[in-house]
């Protein structure tokens, strides 16, 4: 209810209200693009929900790859109520209305009620600890949405309960497909069913082809982002033609994906890493730009780069390591947009700089023999006797003084072990 006192159910925007992206929201799986290794036919999530043996689900996939409308979807198809929660507005309180109403409805009418979580990363612990015993009583099926990893994000005994699937961005086709849906002019017969109404289709637009590679392109696989464009792109053209310019207009800046404190942001760090180790100086230089343009903190970029120096290149270039340590300070001191040509000129010398490891690897195995001898005593001969009874019991005894190797220092119990073996790879 309102404020009036009117039924919200009954308050249906018109639909030039309504955001295109919304208007064309699949209501069937017949007119669903995308995801077809989860609902083509013999697959998993088809197969379940034929057989309506549905369970709580947690679908992990980028933005725009049709998550909220897959759940709406099931949710049609199983005849179970929707209930739509947003991790960013809802609480405890709101978990147990639903959950409370959830049992009246399944007691009075036999309806499950799907609740639908967008954003299931947001939840904090006590908020998803909140679901488990109506997720193991069968009160709610729970299909919760995540761009996150839920290995990191979700809670262990709530990921032990429910099935993860991997959606995966639209292809190209995909998002082409939607564009022409959209356009109303789809080789299938949609008219009938009012796709002109629902989409753009009484505009009759026409989009050049030069403007349609470059939308999906630059949609980067999010149907949301695409449907956005095509929508106001219709709105600002003078001609029905809907060109290059107009689509770049209509985008304003180009849509790169990359949460700071998310998955993506640790992908790329390990991507740019990988490309220096493998001496890709091309590809470390894309990594190192994709990182700025999306704004990570300069100084985070410094330290990946400071840490390689040493991890992978070593003493095969000593040069690297002091060059990694100035590009840090000079990142410090000049910040965003003066350090980023200091970013890609160490990222350069790093991925053409011979590579060794042998630091790293000496690190590990000194690592792993320490743990085990922690207690072992020093050798008394390469003990310094500060005290008179220090050099009696045999501090410093046997001990020369000598340049020469001498491999004859570690713990009795350690003798003949080697951890450091000089390597170098040249690009």
């Amino acid at each position: 209810m309102n404020f009036f006192g009117e039924s919200l159910d009954d308050k249906i925007p018109h639909s030039q209200f309504v955001p295109l992206a919304e208007r064309m929201r699949p209501q069937t799986l017949a007119e669903f693009f995308g995801q077809k290794h989860l609902v083509g036919e013999g697959k998993l999530l088809k197969q379940l929900i034929d057989a309506d043996k549905l369970a709580s689900l947690i679908f992990w996939g980028p933005p725009g790859c049709g998550k909220t409308t897959l759940a709406q979807i099931i949710a049609q198809k199983t005849k179970s109520h929707f209930e739509k929660f947003s991790a960013v507005t809802s609480g405890i309180a709101d978990v147990r209305r639903v959950v409370k109403e959830a049992k009246i409805r399944l007691q009075t009418s036999g309806q499950r009620t799907i609740l639908f979580i967008d954003e299931l990363h947001r939840f904090n612990k006590a908020q998803q600890d909140a679901f488990l015993p109506h997720v193991e009583g069968g009160s709610i099926i729970l299909i919760g949405a995540t761009t996150e990893n839920p290995s990191f994000e979700v809670i262990p005994p709530l990921l032990s309960r429910s099935r993860v699937l991997v959606l995966k961005e639209l292809t190209k086709d995909d998002l082409s497909g939607i564009i022409d849906r959209a356009l109303g002019d789809s080789p299938t017969s949609l008219k009938l069913r009012g796709v002109e109404e629902k989409g753009l289709g009484n505009e009759e637009l026409n989009l050049t082809d030069e403007a349609r590679n470059f939308l999906i392109e630059i949609g980067n696989g999010d149907a949301r982002v695409v449907l956005n464009a095509l929508e106001i792109a219709a709105q600002i053209t003078l001609d029905k033609i809907i060109n290059l310019e107009v689509i770049k207009q209509a985008l304003q800046k180009e849509n790169l994906r990359y949460d700071k404190a998310g998955e993506e942001h640790y992908n790329t760090i390990s991507a740019l890493h990988k490309s220096l180790r493998s001496s890709d100086v091309d590809a470390s230089i894309y990594y190192t730009v994709r990182m700025i343009e999306a704004g990570e903190d300069p100084l985070f970029i410094a330290r990946r780069l400071v840490r390689f120096a040493s991890e992978d290149i070593g003493n095969a270039d000593p040069q690297a390591l002091q060059l990694a340590i100035a590009c840090f300070n000079a990142c410090h001191q000049l910040g965003y947009p003066e350090c980023d040509v200091i970013l890609v000129q160490t990222a350069a010398y790093l991925a053409l700089a011979s590579k060794s490891g042998a630091s790293y690897q000496a690190l590990n195995k000194a690592r792993e023999d320490v743990q085990k001898t922690l207690n072992q005593p020093v050798p008394l001969r390469i003990r310094n006797p500060e005290t008179k009874l220090m050099e009696e019991v045999g501090y410093g005894k046997g001990y020369k003084y000598s340049h020469e190797i001498n491999l004859d220092n570690l713990p009795d119990s350690l003798k003949g072990h080697r951890y450091y073996f000089p390597n170098e790879v040249k690009p």
